[in-house]
């Protein structure tokens, strides 16, 4: 899944480890996520979106279209 985490984050100037921090996951979570090893569970992507102040569908895409 394609995401805009490493964009947003660079944004305000975090560092994977800060961010990692804000959301109570460790830096590699985040830096799988990142480079989308990983596809965060429901609960970490809601708080992601709470924390970049966005929608889920607006970090995080799928690939598919409505």
């Amino acid at each position: 899944m394609k995401n805009r985490l490493k964009v947003l984050r660079a944004e305000r100037d975090w560092s994977q480890a800060e961010l990692a921090g804000r959301l109570d996951v460790s830096r590699q979570a985040v830096n799988a996520i990142e480079t989308g090893k990983h596809d965060p569970s429901l609960p970490l992507a809601f708080r992601i979106a709470r924390l970049f102040e966005m929608r889920i569908e607006d970090i995080f895409d799928d690939g598919e279209s409505v």
